[in-house]
C-alpha cells in the first residue's frame, strides 16, 4: 500500500543556530526543534528528568480524601482490599499499591476479575464476595470509573469505595468516598495523562507526604511503574517521561525478585522500552488474555527466586500460547477476507472457537496490514462478541453508533471498540457498518509516515546516531525518529528468515550503509541491484563481533524518481 510521507520543514538558519547554542549535532536538534523543545529547561527536563520534576499529588481530585482514609485505615489497623485490572497496568497498579500499604503495617488483599468469565471492571458478584470475605474498605485501581451502580450496591452493603483510575468519567462520577482520576472535568492536577499505575504512584507519593516518610519509600516503585506505563501505551511525554525514564534506570538494577526473573526469561541484551514494549509487556498480558491474570501478579509479589523463576517459565508459557492461537485465529480471518470482496470499505468477519481474549490483537494486525478497520466477531451459543480497531480519521465508536440497532451492547472509543451482537443480525450489522463507512469515503484515507528529517549519509556518523538515546525512552508521543534517504543505489539484497525480512546495502557516492525491513522480505523481488531507491527508516547501532556500524531500520522503501 502507497503511504504519503510527511517530512518536517525546519528553518536552517534557525537550526544552525539551535545547534552552536546548545552544542548539539544536526540529528538531535533536528529531532528536538520538530517536538518544540528549544529552551535549554524544557531540553534539560526532556533529556534528564529528576525526581524534582514530580508534580504535586495533593492537587489531583480526592487525594486528600484518599489518603485521610488511608491513613484512618493504618491507624485502625483495617483489613483492605485492592480491586484491579487484569493487564499489565492493573497487575502493576495492585503489586505496587499492595507493597506499599504492607510496610505501612496493613493487611492487604486483592481481587482481580477474570477476563473470559467476568470482564472488565467492577461487577456486583465480586464486591459481594469482597463484603462476604470481611472487608470494608476497598480501593479500586486502573478501574472502577464507569462503575456507578457497582458502587451503589457496595455502599448499600456498607462498603466504602476508593477509586483511583485514568479512564474518561460519564456526566455522573461514582458516588465513592473518593474519586481519583485526573480526568474529571474539576480536575487542577497539570497532567492527565498517567496511566492506571500513574495514579497509584501519585497515591502512594501523597501518602508518604503525609506520613513524612523519606522519598525512597515511593521511589523506590519506579520500576514496577515504569513497567505499567509503558505497556499502557500512554503519551510518554511530562510525567510520563519522568516515571519512564527514572523507572528504567531502576529495572536495571531492580530488587523486585520477580521482575529480575522475568527479565532473565525474556533474555533481552539491553533494556529500555523496547524490552518493556516487546518482552515483559505481553508476557504479563498473556496471563489476562488466556485467564490466568493471578499468576502475574504471584510473579511480582514473589518473595523468593526459585518461585519467581517458576513463575517467569510460566508466564513465558502462557505468552507463546497466546502466539499459537493468535497466528491460528489471524490465519482463518486471513482466509475469510481474501474469500470476500477486496473491495470493502472495513472488514467485518466472525469465527466459530475464536479467544475471547486474543481477538483484539488479531483485529490490530489485522487493521495494520490492510489499512482499514476491522472487527473480529466470535460466536458462541449464537451471540457474537467481539473487538475492533480502526484507522486515523475514522471513529469506529460513532460508526457503531450508527448501527445500535443491530447490536446488542458495545463500548469502546474512536479507535478501539468491543461489540456484542446475536448471530442472525450478524449480516444486518455488516452491511450497515459497510453503507456507513463507504459514506464517509474511508477509501481516501492513506496511511501518513511524519519523518523529523531527510539526510545525506556523509552527515552522519556513529556518535551522532548514539546520541539519539537521549530521546528515549520511545513511545506513544515520543515515536523513534525517522529519517529520509534519497537516491541511494542498492549495492546488496536479499531476503532472511526464509522471505519474511529484508537486507539492503545501499550507496551513496563513496558512503555505503547496511539496511533492514522487518516483514518487508517480498520486496526482495521489486527491486534489482543497481536500482535507485528512497529510504525511510529510524537509525541504530548494529555490533557484531566487536565492531560498531549504522543500520537503517526501514520503515518504507519506494523506487527514486
Amino acid at each position: 500500500m502507497n503511504k504519503k510521507w510527511e517530512c518536517y520543514e525546519i528553518d536552517e538558519k534557525k537550526l544552525k543556530e539551535f545547534m552552536q547554542k546548545y552544542n548539539l549535532n544536526e540529528l538531535l536538534a533536528r529531532v528536538l526543534l520538530n517536538k518544540g523543545i528549544t529552551e535549554k529547561e524544557n531540553i534539560d527536563l526532556f533529556m534528564n528528568p529528576t525526581r524534582n520534576d514530580f508534580h504535586n499529588p495533593f492537587l489531583m481530585p480526592d487525594m486528600e480524601i484518599a489518603v485521610d482514609r488511608i491513613l484512618k485505615a493504618i491507624d485502625n489497623n483495617e483489613k483492605i482490599i485492592i480491586y484491579g485490572d487484569y493487564d499489565a497496568d492493573g497487575i502493576t497498579s495492585i503489586t505496587v499499591l499492595k507493597s506499599f500499604l504492607e510496610e505501612r503495617g496493613l493487611e492487604v488483599d486483592s481481587y482481580i476479575p477474570n477476563r473470559l468469565d467476568e470482564g472488565y471492571g467492577l461487577n456486583k458478584k465480586a464486591i459481594k464476595k469482597v463484603f462476604d470475605d470481611g472487608h470494608r474498605l476497598m480501593i479500586t485501581v486502573d478501574c472502577g470509573i464507569s462503575g456507578i451502580d457497582e458502587v451503589d450496591y457496595a455502599n448499600s452493603l456498607g462498603m466504602e469505595v476508593l477509586i483511583t483510575d485514568h479512564h474518561e468519567p460519564a456526566q455522573t462520577l461514582p458516588n465513592a468516598l473518593a474519586v481519583v482520576d485526573a480526568k474529571r472535568k474539576d480536575n487542577e492536577y497539570p497532567f492527565n495523562q498517567l496511566a492506571g499505575v500513574g495514579v497509584v504512584f501519585k497515591l502512594i507519593q501523597a501518602i508518604s507526604i503525609k506520613l513524612n516518610l523519606e522519598e525512597k519509600e515511593y521511589l523506590k516503585y519506579l520500576d514496577i511503574v515504569c513497567i505499567g506505563t509503558i505497556s499502557d501505551i500512554v503519551p510518554l511525554v511530562d510525567e510520563n517521561r519522568v516515571i519512564a525514564k527514572l523507572g528504567l534506570m531502576l529495572v536495571n538494577q531492580t530488587r523486585n525478585i520477580g521482575l529480575k526473573a522475568l527479565l532473565e526469561v525474556v533474555g533481552f541484551k539491553s533494556i529500555d522500552s523496547g524490552t518493556i514494549s516487546f518482552g515483559v509487556a505481553p508476557r504479563i498480558n498473556a496471563c489476562g488474555r488466556m485467564g490466568h491474570e493471578q499468576i502475574a501478579l504471584d510473579l511480582f509479589l514473589a518473595k523468593d527466586y526459585e518461585t519467581a523463576k517458576k513463575l517467569a517459565i510460566k508466564l513465558n508459557e502462557y505468552n507463546t500460547e497466546r502466539q499459537s492461537i493468535e497466528k491460528r485465529i489471524f490465519d482463518e480471518a486471513k482466509e475469510k477476507i481474501e474469500n470476500e470482496e477486496n473491495n470493502n470499505a472495513c472488514i467485518i468477519v466472525g469465527g466459530e472457537g475464536w479467544h475471547h481474549g486474543i481477538i483484539g490483537i488479531v483485529a490490530s494486525k489485522v487493521t495494520d496490514m490492510y489499512f482499514k478497520p476491522s472487527i473480529l466477531i466470535c460466536f458462541e451459543n449464537n451471540i457474537g462478541k467481539g473487538s475492533g480497531r480502526s484507522i486515523p480519521g475514522f471513529d469506529l465508536h460513532e460508526a457503531l453508533m450508527n448501527c445500535s440497532a443491530e447490536l446488542e451492547k458495545f463500548g469502546g472509543h474512536a479507535m478501539a471498540v468491543g461489540v456484542t451482537v446475536a448471530k442472525d443480525k450478524f449480516n444486518e450489522f455488516k452491511t450497515k457498518l459497510e453503507e456507513y463507512a463507504k459514506k464517509c469515503d474511508i477509501d481516501k484515507i492513506v496511511p501518513i509516515i511524519n519523518i523529523d528529517s531527510e539526510v545525506q549519509l556523509k552527515n552522519i556518523d556513529i556518535d551522532s546516531v548514539k546520541s539519539l538515546k537521549m530521546l528515549e525512552p520511545f513511545g506513544e508521543a515520543n515515536k523513534t525518529p525517522l529519517f529520509l534517504f534519497k537516491n541511494l543505489k542498492i549495492n546488496s539484497i536479499r531476503a532472511l528468515s526464509e522471505g519474511k525480512h529484508l537486507k539492503l546495502t545501499l550507496k551513496e557516492d563513496n558512503f555505503m550503509i547496511d539496511a533492514i525491513g522487518f516483514n518487508m522480505g517480498e520486496l526482495s523481488e521489486k527491486y534489482l541491484l543497481d536500482d535507485k531507491v528512497d529510504v525511510v527508516g529510524s537509525l541504530e547501532i548494529n555490533s557484531f563481533n566487536g565492531n560498531d556500524s549504522i543500520q537503517i531500520v526501514m520503515k518504507d522503501l519506494r523506487k527514486s524518481y
